[in-house]
């Protein structure tokens, strides 16, 4: 039996973040929760059947604030999803959590409910930067909640950190990481903030304190610097953990193995289909089980590109014998050129029929793959 995920798109926030674009919706009422909940069970009956013969060992509450659901509602939809679907009795089961939307009641009870990992949206631990990202919390919030949730027993948790925030300095960026250090947690997440159209943090763009590249390129030193020095594996670009706790959950995503998505604007990977749901929530709530808003059989060579693309996300790389068993073609006959010029410059190794990026092609792998796009004429 193949193994999979589970994901769960929550689209509830208590304010809007003013960089965030994902789908979601505040001032919702608890009723509004619930209807959502009863929607997406519905929407789980119906897709239960085709994956009678897949195990799923991730789960994934996602969003949009998830820990703002109440307690019960969540159990509801881990339980049908038990009921519905084989699921390990070892998941890995996260949920993410907003430090503004639960106190150590909360985490408690979501621990015994089966929660067993928590994605925190930390972000900064400076409270100036917090400001300009439109945070609910202050630092010490972020604290507090990080160290209750130790004390409801959650073991397993990531962090998540962001740099080329307004007014933000390597010296501001030190700080915050030797603060979660401090804290110990099993994973971090440290992305850099993407300026996207619609946002405010987009529309304030010209105005804003924006670190320049050297800034940023300094303070993605000092973060891949420290992290390594206090023991965290630099498993993929924007990803470190502890040996061991890498996120199962994502490891599905880049290694291209299936998953389902449930919820407004979740996606699947599915008996090689994706497909999505839009982001109409009032259409989704009237009919969970419509045909998807987006769905596409991808052709080998879009699934080729794509499995080259997120397996070199990953410091593990790619299998050479694993791509010309699955795509019948050998990856370094196919993109000679390409690969003995990333070599050269420092940008990739091999290594055991390995291909992988080096610390290098994590910091320029926009350039790299790009280059393993497919022609037009093949897609």
């Amino acid at each position: 039996m193949s193994k999979a995920g589970l994901y769960f798109h929550i689209p509830f926030c208590l304010k809007k973040c003013a960089y965030c674009d994902f789908c979601s919706f505040t001032g919702k009422t608890d009723g509004d929760m619930r209807r959502y909940a009863s929607a997406l069970v519905k929407e789980m009956e119906h897709y239960a059947k085709q994956a009678e013969n897949t195990v799923f060992d991730t789960v994934f509450f996602g969003g949009g604030t998830p820990s703002l659901l109440p307690t019960d509602v969540i159990a509801h939809i881990l339980n049908k999803a038990n009921t519905l679907f084989s699921i390990e009795k070892d998941a890995e089961i996260t949920l993410e959590a907003n430090p503004a939307t639960a106190d150590f009641e909360k985490l408690s009870a979501l621990r015994r409910i089966g929660i067993n990992r928590l994605s925190v949206g930390v972000q900064s631990l400076v409270d100036r930067e917090l400001a300009f990202l439109g945070r609910l919390h202050t630092s010490r919030d972020a604290l507090d909640f990080l160290h209750a949730s130790r004390q409801a027993g959650f073991e397993n948790i990531n962090v998540d950190l962001m740099y080329g925030i307004p007014a933000q300095t390597e010296a501001s960026a030190r700080e915050t990481l030797s603060r979660v250090l401090d804290f110990a947690p099993s994973h971090i997440s440290a992305y850099s903030l993407m300026l996207e159209k619609g946002t405010p943090l987009y529309r304030q763009r010209e105005e804003l304190p924006l670190p320049t590249e050297e800034d940023e390129d300094a303070i993605d030193a000092t973060v891949r610097d420290m992290l390594r020095a206090n023991g965290y594996e630099h498993y993929e670009i924007s990803n470190y953990a502890r040996p061991g706790m890498e996120s199962r959950h994502n490891l599905h995503y880049w290694r291209s193995d299936e998953y389902l998505g449930f919820g407004v604007t979740a996606y699947s990977f599915f008996n090689g289909a994706r497909y999505g749901n839009g982001a109409d929530l009032a259409a989704y709530l009237a009919d969970p089980t419509a045909s998807p808003a987006d769905c596409e059989v991808l052709e080998e060579d879009a699934l080729a590109y794509e499995w080259i693309m997120l397996r070199l996300r990953l410091k593990e790389g790619l299998s050479l014998p694993e791509y010309r068993a699955r795509f019948g073609v050998d990856l370094k006959v196919r993109y000679q050129a390409e690969i003995e010029s990333f070599i050269a410059a420092g940008l990739m190794r091999e290594e055991r029929e390995r291909i992988s990026l080096t610390e290098s092609g994590f910091r320029l792998s926009n350039t790299v793959l790009v280059a393993f796009l497919p022609d037009e004429k093949n897609c």
